[in-house]
């Protein structure tokens, strides 16, 4: 098989390293992270003004209808450069499901402003018991004089504080799973913000007793599309670990070039040089099956659900042996907040758990192969 990127995969991939380049180095990515959020960042807009935004949505849906490569591309460029901006999270996953369960109404509503960067979406999805099964759901939604009411609590919303509106997955009395979009300030919301291990923004989301429209409910059995958005989720997370492991990779080789020891660059000692050769031999592995998920994405589900699962698993692993060992080839320093390698290596660790970490997805994988 052919994986060579065509010319118009080249040009977004060279203009992609161009602009993390140039506007997220290690002090610009703190002064983002540091900024309060009021409204979409000049990097947010940068990227709907290059279509970036519109990249992963089909035609019919206002976007470019770009392929798992394409999307392999982008993510691959934030992974490198680290970008806190809420790719994922605030665009992809969200815009997706929306664009999978909406009518013309609600896409003009919701869909069209999030491609356009005028604002962020959020997916409202995993829940304290339910250990990375998006289908056990105990949050509730109860018709009620012609309106929704939905009880319950979303744990780990990724995007909370900056979204416009949620996308909640919550069980409908028939035992379906429903699909609500709550704006955000709707009556009956309580948050509780935080930060995760790797600086993304996230929080708790309680809703009591929140009180719906009929129209807000975008799927009675959303159960299909949620499948499908989370697959494309974990292949986009496992192309955005590759850019991050690659300039772990990078960092530390640069890094035991510069450091001497006994008048000699910690380069030249073989039992390092073994170390850094194993950290390149699970990069490039990874980076296989990186390829392999985002290639999987129009198979059927079954297939496509075992490859990426195989995929999440295997560089969920790779991203903490490399994290583990760029932090001790670095010594003490790999562990302040000054040396960048140190941020990066938060974030591989932090990969692995979400959208499922290796243990939950290795049960996938053996799950299918026993069936088989």
């Amino acid at each position: 098989m052919d994986f060579a990127l065509t010319d118009e995969q080249r040009m977004l991939e060279e203009t992609l390293t161009r602009l993390v380049t140039d506007q997220v180095s290690p002090t610009q990515r703190r002064a983002m992270l540091d900024a309060p959020y009021q409204e979409p960042s000049t990097l947010w807009r940068t990227f709907a003004e290059l279509g970036l935004l519109h990249m992963p949505f089909s035609e019919a849906e206002g976007g470019l209808g770009g392929d798992g490569t394409d999307l392999m591309i982008i993510m691959q460029a934030l992974g490198h450069g680290l970008v806190p901006e809420a790719y994922l999270a605030g665009l992809l996953l969200p815009g997706q499901l929306l664009a999978l369960t909406s009518n013309s109404a609600q896409q003009a509503r919701w869909l069209a402003p999030l491609l356009e960067g005028k604002h962020q979406l959020a997916l409202a999805w995993q829940e304290q018991s339910a250990r990375y099964d998006a289908f056990a759901v105990s949050t509730q939604a109860i018709m009620h004089s012609a309106q929704w009411q939905l009880t319950g609590r979303k744990d780990v919303v990724l995007n909370l504080e900056a979204a416009a509106a949620y996308l909640v997955t919550a069980r409908l009395e028939s035992g379906t799973l429903g699909l609500f979009i709550v704006p955000a300030g709707t009556p009956g919301l309580a948050w509780h913000l935080y930060r995760t291990m790797d600086d993304q923004a996230a929080g708790d989301l309680t809703l009591d007793d929140v009180t719906l429209p009929l129209e807000n409910c975008l799927s009675d059995d959303v159960s299909e599309a949620l499948a499908d958005v989370l697959a494309l989720g974990r292949a986009a997370l496992c192309a955005d670990a590759i850019g991050a492991m690659e300039e772990v990779c990078d960092q530390t080789l640069a890094y035991l070039k510069d450091r001497k020891q006994f008048g000699l660059p910690l380069a030249t000692f073989q039992a390092l040089q073994h170390r850094m050769v194993d950290m390149h031999l699970h990069l490039e592995q990874s980076r296989s099956m990186a390829i392999l998920a985002c290639t999987s994405l129009s198979l059927p589900a079954d297939e496509r659900d075992y490859k990426i699962a195989a995929a999440k698993a295997y560089c969920g692993e790779s991203a903490r042996f490399i994290a583990e060992q760029a932090i001790q080839l670095h010594g003490g320093m790999g562990m302040t907040e000054e040396c960048h390698v140190a941020h990066y290596a938060k974030h591989l660790v932090m990969f692995d758990h979400y959208l499922g970490d290796s243990d939950y997805h290795l049960e996938t994988v053996s799950g299918q192969l026993s069936v088989a």
